[in-house]
């Protein structure tokens, strides 16, 4: 099994994405599946980090099933969010920028 920040939480092993257990800033060193990267964006607690290069079109998983589908390439360590996807189960234009609804 591959090593990962404990800051961060894999919740299925099939997962695209690590979720935040804490604040943490651009800059930062992570270790995400052995692989090091230093974040290019602060995400905030129960954000999402990619566990794997996605790109577009690839599904975003999370619990283990899909929940969106990458708008854009992503990068191992990038934050995953509504500028780089969209939601399968929600319509991004009901959505206001912080990710509540309209």
């Amino acid at each position: 099994m591959a090593d990962t920040d404990t800051r961060l939480i894999i919740l299925a092993q099939t997962d695209t994405v690590a979720v935040a257990r804490c604040a943490m800033h651009a800059g930062e060193k992570v270790l995400i599946d052995d692989v090091s990267v230093i974040l290019a964006q602060s995400v905030t607690m129960g954000h999402k980090l990619a566990r794997r290069a996605m790109q577009t079109g690839d599904k975003v998983l999370k619990y283990g099933v899909s929940i969106g589908s990458a708008t854009r390439p992503i990068a191992v360590g990038d934050h995953v969010h509504l500028h780089n996807m969209k939601s399968d189960y929600t319509p991004t234009y009901a959505l206001t920028e912080d990710g509540k609804l309209a």
